[in-house]
């Protein structure tokens, strides 16, 4: 008799063991590689959020290939951090990686997701080289360094210039960049492209992301008089330019800012009127015009409803998207492998207009989206209202308060 109830028994635990690695097979898995620690922590939980909002709307509708999505963070602040978390992932049984806010883990986790044949989906870090590079299974939903530099020229050249009653040849430029490839690849870009459109620039200064006194590198800027001062940063870096800025006296008549600005940090720290007529090329906001953007006011809503607040900085639209893009691919691929993901992608063609966020879906030989396309803000008495292209500002948005005063 007892052995009988024995046999029960394990029979019963096998039949259970057995249940739980068939639901486990149900789930497809896919790691999340950002900062959740640390400076920058604020910024890899915005991305994750855009992420979590994507997968429950996809498994409301039955997942992808009817698994699931479980998403299953993985801290990383640095590439050393990066090469960590895709080790973790990967023995958690991660089936795809999807990120980035930091573009040198961004480079470090792909690489080692490469080790392991598992394709990286990059939805927010910038570096050129990203795509550049050629890694086999890193694809980029997001914008490039390139595309970023692109709609930075146009905002001096088309924005800047007729407000400050000048033609492009005869605005001054100070290019700015903190010095790790994302800085680097979009103030290159910016360089090169003012230099075509005849902008003259005064100079160029590079700064440590980390650093916590920035008074030589603005009053190098401040001792060139430029008409505009063009920085790229990350948001603690930029925000504490802006504050030495202010504090030197340094008052161009019209700023350009990328990768900061944009944050309540900022907002904190300046106050509405110091940063009144800052203009900033970022990832599109919800808030922009519907007719451009289709469903970024229905993802507020969302994000509001789950979150209990607006999103801080608008990162976690663009994440939305590119995870939607994923799910969209694999889908399409029937698997996570990275030749079909890759071969999936390749045959996307959806114009610009077609996603949430305003982006449309084409990749170019390396893998960039070429239709993921930055917009640019203005800080308007506190409020960050889109500008440029004029298809996303809501009606009756004009640029204002230039010169800055």
């Amino acid at each position: 008799m007892f052995a009988k109830r024995l046999l029960m028994a394990s029979v019963l635990a096998l039949s259970v063991l057995g249940s739980t690695a068939i639901h486990a097979q149900d789930k497809l898995k896919i790691g999340i590689i950002n900062p959740f620690s640390g400076s920058l922590a604020l910024y890899g939980d915005q991305l994750a959020r855009g992420y979590e909002i994507a997968a429950e709307e996809q498994n409301a509708h039955g997942g992808v290939l009817g698994k699931q999505i479980e998403l299953i963070r993985g801290d990383a602040g640095t590439p050393q951090q990066a090469i960590a978390a895709v080790q973790r992932l990967q023995d958690a049984g991660v089936s795809a990686f999807i990120g980035t806010y930091i573009s040198a883990v961004s480079n470090a986790a792909s690489d080692a997701a490469a080790q392991y044949d598992k394709i990286y989906w990059d939805t927010n870090a910038l570096a050129q080289d990203l795509t550049d590079r050629g890694l086999p299974n890193f694809i980029r939903s997001g914008p490039s360094a390139g595309l970023f530099g692109e709609v930075a020229t146009k905002a001096v050249v088309e924005l800047v210039a007729p407000a400050l009653a000048k033609s492009p040849k005869q605005i001054r430029v100070w290019i700015e960049h903190e010095d790790s490839i994302y800085g680097t690849s979009i103030a290159d870009r910016e360089r090169q492209l003012l230099t075509q459109a005849g902008v003259q620039v005064v100079g160029v200064g590079s700064h440590a992301a980390r650093a916590i006194d920035l008074t030589d590198s603005v009053l190098r800027a401040k001792g060139a008089t430029p008409d505009v001062w063009l920085s790229t940063s990350y948001q603690p870096d930029g925000t504490l330019l802006l504050r030495t800025m202010r504090d030197q006296g340094f008052k161009p008549p019209a700023i350009v800012m990328i990768g900061a600005g944009d944050s309540p940090d900022a907002l904190q720290a300046l106050g509405a009127d110091g940063l009144s007529g800052l203009l900033i090329v970022t990832y599109p906001a919800a808030e922009q015009n519907q007719a451009y953007g289709p469903g970024g006011h229905e993802f507020l809503e969302t994000y509001r409803k789950k979150y209990g607040r607006d999103p801080l900085v608008p990162h976690p639209l663009t994440a939305y998207v590119g995870a939607k893009m994923l799910f969209e691919t694999i889908a399409a691929a029937g698997g996570t492998g990275p030749a079909a993901v890759r071969a999936a992608a390749a045959k996307l063609n959806h114009p610009v207009g077609t996603y949430a966020n305003g982006f449309g879906a084409k990749f170019d030989a390396n893998f960039q989206n070429t239709l993921a396309l930055p917009t640019v803000v203005q800080w308007q008495s506190g409020k960050l209202l889109t500008v440029y292209p004029v298809q996303a500002s809501l009606p009756g948005t004009k640029i204002t308060d230039l010169p800055r005063k």
